[in-house]
């Protein structure tokens, strides 16, 4: 039997963190740099993008020409390490849900691979006057101090528009249109959507006082992760740098099963299983801070079960696993006849967007809430293998030299030539939307399926409405506009028979809302610090604490609450509250 008993730590830390993402990453850089003692969980390997980015690397160079792997959703130089299936470790669906739950098992967790579009939520956002939304207990003005730290911390490029919903912040100048992006500034404005200058987290100039950063030298590939560091990863931003204070220790490649308390239902600590033994180990704290996704850390509190908490930690309320929410996501590509047979030079630009059309519609004369925005792309990035697919898919016909249609490809010098004449002149344009926060969409524990380290996995509950539906059908027909404007011609279609395109829940990678902010203990899980109603040296931040997200995905908002709490952290422990 001693090969199966517990290892317990008897060191104490002043905080164990799970989690180093976003969230799990900003805390651990205020605490570590305030003097705390730290210590950090990570469920994968150590990852740092200086060392092991495949940045600048050719198709050829990989044996599956860069293809994409069950292990490698994004394909072999993509920085995230995991997907939507991880070999071990299950998760089920109930009532014919499609919820897809993405998991990213490295240090920086899928702050490495994202596109670093950073945006903050507006004031209607925290507080909606849809008559619909649940309001947040905490208002845009509130955190804005915060957003304002991170864009001086990290770096994001922009432009004030003073827009009343899509807050400007504190910008590096942003980096000029490329050729498509020229058109499709125009074809929009006649379509009546507004075009501005995107928001990401790239260094386009260097930041004050940081010697550890480089500049963007416009690779177009921040999803492999740079290796100067010049875009935001909370690897190479957050966690590395609190390493180098000796106040954080690491532990990779452990997999946390639950929060240990004490009599009093206080946590102690967290009790992991290590990839590498095996073997299931326990670090003690005197708080813990949940940062290992919405839907990881919820898997978490609900299988930390006691005699004090016999629902799950911190779940009183029993809202723990309630309210997920994933963006909603619809696009559509074309070509532009214009821009065939292009010269070839070198717009590769940032990873991020380089132009972005924000949500401006009064909602109120819509058959759905809320709304959307719309993210840009194409132009002659660095092709892929099996680059030009866009050939096949205008249904065997393409415009011909003479500008008569003629059928697509063929085989040889007829299908290299189809493929050259198209390379740079496609466009693509994707909706993310509001998905909106019911008690109807959830995850919970299965109770008859664990994971290869015994772990119960969670059991998934989610289907859109037509909220979402109508929201997909309005960007399918935005988008048509906007190619019509543009002299396009559309490469897909879609209609009532497949939700306008919506994609499945869990497919855009940005669901939040399982343990909710409030102010009544009753109707939430966490107070407006993100700290547990139930167990007040517990603080939840990554997406888990949004009330209802907004057409901006999240990552901003978790950077700027982790910091709002991880200060709340500071001045309480001086108080001795926590």
């Amino acid at each position: 039997m001693g090969a199966l008993q517990i290892k317990r730590s008897p060191k104490q830390y002043d905080a164990v963190i799970v989690g180093s993402g976003a969230g799990g990453g900003m805390a651990a850089y205020v605490l570590a740099h305030a003097g705390l003692k730290v210590l950090m969980l990570e469920a994968g390997p150590f990852y740092d993008p200086a060392k092991h980015s495949s940045q600048l690397k050719f198709s050829y160079e990989s044996p599956r020409r860069g293809a994409v792997t069950r292990a490698r959703s994004f394909g072999d130089f993509d920085a995230a390490f995991g997907g939507w299936e991880l070999e071990g470790e299950p998760y089920t669906k109930k009532d014919n849900t499609e919820f897809d739950w993405f998991r990213s098992r490295m240090l920086g967790g899928r702050t490495n691979h994202w596109g670093r579009i950073s945006l903050r939520l507006g004031p209607k956002d925290f507080q909606p006057d849809d008559g619909i939304s649940e309001r947040w207990p905490i208002t845009y003005d509130e955190v804005k101090p915060f957003y304002d730290k991170i864009d001086r911390l990290l770096g994001i490029y922009g432009t004030v528009e003073g827009l009343e919903n899509d807050p400007d912040g504190i910008f590096l100048p942003p980096p000029k249109p490329r050729l498509n992006e020229l058109f499709i500034i125009k074809g929009a404005k006649k379509a009546g959507v507004k075009v501005i200058p995107g928001r990401g987290s790239v260094l386009t100039q260097a930041l004050p006082g940081n010697k550890d950063r480089g500049v963007c030298f416009y690779c177009g590939q921040c999803n492999r992760a740079c290796k100067v560091y010049a875009d935001f990863s909370s690897s190479s931003c957050l966690v590395i740098p609190a390493l180098r204070t000796g106040n954080l220790e690491l532990i990779s490649n452990a997999m946390a099963r639950e929060v240990l308390t004490d009599k009093n239902g206080l946590a102690t600590g967290v009790s992991y299983i290590s990839k590498d033994d095996m073997q299931e180990y326990q670090a003690m704290g005197k708080m813990v801070i949940l940062a290992a996704s919405a839907c990881e850390s919820a898997r978490i509190m609900l299988n930390s079960k006691s005699t004090v908490h016999p629902n799950g930690l911190a779940n009183s309320s029993g809202l723990v696993g309630k309210y997920l929410q994933d963006s909603t996501g619809a696009s559509q590509s074309a070509v532009l006849p214009q821009l065939l047979d292009r010269k070839r030079f070198n717009e590769d630009a940032t990873g991020s967007l380089n132009v972005y059309g924000p949500w401006m519609e009064d909602n109120k004369k819509l058959d759905f809430p809320r709304g959307y925005h719309i993210e840009f792309g194409g132009g002659m990035r660095m092709p892929g293998y099996g680059f030009g697919g866009e050939v096949p898919r205008l249904n065997g016909m393409i415009p011909g030299r003479d500008g008569k249609m003629k059928e697509a490809g063929g085989f040889g010098v007829s299908l290299k030539d189809d493929y050259r004449r198209f390379y740079g002149a496609q466009i693509g344009m994707a909706g993310r939307g509001v998905g909106m926060a019911r008690i109807d969409n959830y995850c919970e524990i299965d109770p008859n399926v664990v994971d290869r380290y015994g772990i119960p996995v969670l059991r998934f509950h989610y289907k859109w409405n037509n909220d979402e539906i109508n929201q997909a059908r309005h960007m399918q027909q935005t988008f048509d506009r906007i190619i019509h404007e543009l002299g396009g011609i559309s490469l897909s279609k879609h209609g009532p028979e497949d939700m306008w395109g919506l994609e499945a829940p869990g497919r855009i990678i940005h669901e939040v809302g399982t343990a909710r902010m409030g102010n009544n203990p009753k109707s939430s899980v966490l107070n407006k610090w993100c700290q547990a109603h139930d167990c007040n040296n517990l603080f939840v931040v990554d997406g888990a604490p949004t009330v209802q997200q907004s057409d901006k995905n999240a990552t901003w908002t978790i950077l700027a609450l982790s910091m709002r709490t991880a200060e709340y952290i500071l001045e309480h422990r001086q108080k001795q509250n926590i």
